[in-house]
Order: structure tokens, then C-alpha cells, then sequence
């Protein structure tokens, strides 16, 4: 099934600080509550709906949205980081932090009273999930990074040979769009899965219907930037916490994955032979059994410690 914009229902949120998100959800909200947090210039229609609704078919309330700046969220007002500040890695650019995009995530919890929820990050997103466990540990129920890292200028770091594709200015409109964004997923792709060039130009296509603002991920990048590095934060996450890492990313380097689950405590890494910088879908039985496993597990041992749970635990 392609993704189609015509069959989603966005819904909006204000969750504080002048900021809307644009959301929608999968499944029962009675069912344990599962937040999706894509990366960097990444709407939240990149969590494919059928990749969200195997997740509530297998007894979860899922929600994902657009981080701020991207989709239909609010976007703020700003320059991006010029090229020489992101290869200094100036934080002078930055419009806001990390932090508050994380921030961002615990209003849209508190908001919807789903809190404590099992939290899914991906890339930045993963970067913005887990300052959420670290800061606001009581949201969090379990804690999924994927090919994500801890801002460790050793850890992590994207091929030399993807600068000259991603500090390039694009041209404009959607035909351009499109073709860049089958650039790049060709070139940070899964190389060990077979990639469907269908659906990344419909999820492109719809990607650019919704949102073409050029300076948002700019400013999201700098707030990356302007994070640092994070692994002593990390030192206090307390949710039980899953890394899954693809041992051919190249913007994101496998030793990423490698430090973000020395620096959780009790941080289980998943090393995911092929897989690269993105979500193939002959990946997804593979990524799902694990999500859905970790999220049992850390449900059931939060039961036995705290009978009056929200929601009960994901079916066996």
C-alpha cells in the first residue's frame, strides 16, 4: 500500500511556548500509548501508516507527529546555518535546542494524557527521544533509539563522501524534490534490502505537498549542533532502553548506535545486518517484533512494580 495524504487525518495540538504540532494516531486508546519521533526534515508521514498500523494491530495506541518546523507543525522564523557554520559547527544558529524539541514531545503527552508512553526515535528523532527519558523520566515507559547517537564528535559521523550531497543547495519545486530525495535515500539507503523508488517518490511527493519550507531543517540541524555532546546526559536514563543500528549507515556510523548503548545504563543494542540510514519495508517484520517486545517487557515489569498502570500490557 502507497502512501496517500487524501486518507490521513491530521489532528493539532498546542503544547506550550507558541508551539502547535500537526499528530494523528493508529489503534485503541485504550492500548498501551506508543510515541513515533522522525529526524531531521523528516515529516512524520516518513513512519509509513501501514508500518503504524502493524504496531496497533499488535495492541498499541501509536501516535506520531511532525516535530516542529517540519509538516504542518509551527514553523519558526530564522536563517538556517550557512554551510561554513555547519562545518564549523557553530552553535550561533541555533533558534532552539534539542531540549525544547523534546520538550515539544512531553507536551504533546501531557496534552493528550497518554503519559507515560513508550517513546520510538529515529535519527534526530532518536537524539530527541532520548532527552526526553533523560529529562523527563516519568513520561517514558521504554525507550527504542534507532540509528541514532550521542553527539560525540567520535561517534557516529556521517560519511565524507555525503557532504557534497547534503551541502549542495536544492532546486526548486517538487519535480526537484523529488529526484533529490531519490539522491539521497539512494545514497544512504538499506544497500542490503531491495529499495522501492515508487514509494520514496509518493512519500517525497506528499512530503513536498505538505511542506517545502527550506530553512526548517536548517534549523533543526543547528539545533543538533548546538546539543553537543550528550553522553553524560544519557548516563541518567533509567527507562529500559533498545538500540537498533544498521551496520551499513553511512550518515549515521554504526559506532553511533555503539555509544548510544554504552552510555544508557542497561541499553540493549540490536545491530541490523544491511540496513542503513532509513526503514526498508522488508525490514519491518524484523524492527517491529523487536519494538513490540521491548515495549511488553518493560510493560510487564512496570505492572508488577505499579498495579494501577494506565493502560494493561501488550498481549502475548
Amino acid at each position: 500500500m502507497i502512501y496517500s495524504p487524501a486518507i490521513m487525518l491530521e489532528h493539532f495540538c498546542n503544547v506550550g511556548r507558541g508551539i502547535t504540532l500537526c499528530y494523528d494516531t493508529f489503534g485503541e486508546e485504550s492500548d498501551p500509548p506508543m510515541l513515533l519521533i522522525m529526524g531531521l526534515g523528516t515529516q512524520m508521514v516518513a513512519w509509513h501508516e501501514d508500518f503504524c498500523a502493524e504496531l496497533a494491530g499488535r495492541g498499541l495506541f501509536v501516535v506520531r507527529f511532525d516535530n516542529r518546523d517540519i509538516g504542518h507543525s509551527t514553523h519558526l522564523t530564522g536563517a538556517p546555518p550557512t554551510p561554513a557554520q555547519l562545518l564549523s559547527r557553530s552553535r550561533r544558529a541555533a533558534r532552539y535546542s534539542l531540549a525544547d524539541m523534546a520538550e515539544d514531545a512531553a507536551g504533546l503527552l501531557r496534552e493528550l494524557e497518554l503519559a507515560p508512553a513508550h517513546v520510538i526515535g529515529a535519527s534526530m528523532g532518536g537524539m530527541i527521544a532520548q532527552t526526553l527519558a533523560a529529562r523527563r523520566p516519568e513520561l517514558v515507559r521504554s525507550l527504542v533509539s534507532i540509528m541514532s547517537t550521542t553527539g560525540k564528535l567520535t561517534s557516529g559521523q556521517p560519511s565524507l563522501r555525503l557532504y557534497p550531497l547534503f551541502l549542495r543547495r536544492p532546486a526548486e519545486g517538487m519535480e526537484a524534490f523529488v529526484a533529490r530525495m531519490e539522491k539521497v535515500f539512494t545514497a544512504i539507503g538499506s544497500p542490503g534490502f531491495p529499495r522501492d523508488l515508487d514509494e520514496i517518490r509518493t512519500l517525497a511527493a506528499a512530503s513536498y505537498d505538505r511542506d517545502h519550507d527550506p530553512a526548517g531543517p536548517g534549523r533543526q540541524l543547528a539545533a543538533i549542533i548546538a546539543a553537543g555532546n550528550r553522553t553524560s546526559e544519557l548516563g541518567g536514563i533509567t527507562a529500559p532502553t533498545l538500540v537498533i543500528h544498521g551496520t551499513a549507515d553511512r550518515l549515521v556510523a554504526p559506532s553511533g548506535g555503539r555509544a548510544t548503548a554504552r552510555a544508557i545504563p542497561g541499553a540493549r543494542l540490536m545491530r541490523v545486518p544491511g540496513m542503513g540510514h532509513d526503514l526498508p519495508r522488508p525490514l519491518w517484520p524484523t524492527l517491529i517484533d523487536a519494538i513490540v517486545r521491548h515495549a511488553r517487557d518493560a510493560d510487564e515489569a512496570l505492572v508488577q512494580r505499579d498495579p494501577p498502570l494506565r493502560a494493561t500490557p501488550i498481549p502475548r
